[in-house]
């Protein structure tokens, strides 16, 4: 499929749980004018704690490599779990046909300016001196997602769909809920006072279109547990696409 702009991000490249199979079959079977890397592409915490990095991981680099070569215009937007990044900014880097920037505008086909960032800006604890309480959560959060692979194999067994159990407590816990309420609305905030009409993110994991106070707000997910993308038809559509494999 041919869109105008592709967006993804939470790829984490070196963890257990990225689903780089996946994303490499997706960006087969896809192409984009423009594509965005919205943060935490590769994830650096993790492999600063343990180097673990598969073939498959290294198709993703190549494809995005290959996209960019193939005169797709590549924007890598930095988050927290790759801040490295962020040593070479504030100017933004340009390698050929990629741009490194910490967030940029994106002019949409319908006539509305979005702001893309990735967003651990406006997380509450990230903002605060209690980062080792995200660094612990992460931590957990990964041990989640090793449950993840057996409860899958499991359901394989059984001929059952997939379906991810760290999302599905996320989803229950009141407390992740007000935290991703929260998250919206300091996001939204923001944009408002940058004049833009929207804004493109990743961090919470939660791929959604909505609107907030006048604000588009639209998340285009992860490629951990959900495997999705935020996509712009060249009709000025807006779309998220989960991606199962080619069928």
């Amino acid at each position: 499929m041919q869109y105008k702009s592709i967006f993804i991000s939470d790829v984490h490249l070196g963890s257990r749980g990225c689903k780089a199979d996946l994303l490499c079959d997706f960006l087969k079977n896809n192409s984009s004018e423009n594509l965005y890397l919205v943060g935490d592409i590769i994830d650096g915490w993790r492999l600063k704690r343990k180097f673990y990095w598969l073939q498959s991981h290294t198709d993703v680099i190549r494809k995005i490599l290959k996209a960019a070569k193939n005169n797709t215009k590549v924007t890598y937007v930095v988050g927290n779990h790759d801040d490295a990044f962020r040593d070479l900014l504030p100017f933004d880097i340009h390698f050929g046909n990629i741009d490194l920037v910490n967030q940029c505008r994106h002019q949409g086909i319908n006539g509305k300016t979005y702001m893309v960032i990735h967003g651990d800006l406006f997380d509450g604890v990230l903002r605060t001196k209690l980062q080792w309480l995200y660094h612990l959560g992460d931590i957990l959060y990964n041990v989640l997602l090793r449950l993840n692979v057996l409860v899958s194999k499991v359901r394989n067994w059984f001929d059952m769909p997939h379906w991810s159990l760290s999302q599905y407590l996320k989803n229950k816990t009141k407390e992740a809920v007000s935290y991703v309420n929260n998250f919206e609305d300091l996001i939204t905030d923001y944009c408002k006072k940058q004049k833009a009409d929207g804004v493109i993110c990743g961090h919470v994991h939660r791929a959604e279109i909505k609107t907030i106070n006048g604000i588009e707000y639209m998340n285009d997910g992860d490629w951990v547990e959900s495997c999705t993308a935020l996509v712009e038809h060249h009709d000025g559509r807006w779309e998220i696409v989960e991606w199962l494999g080619q069928k």
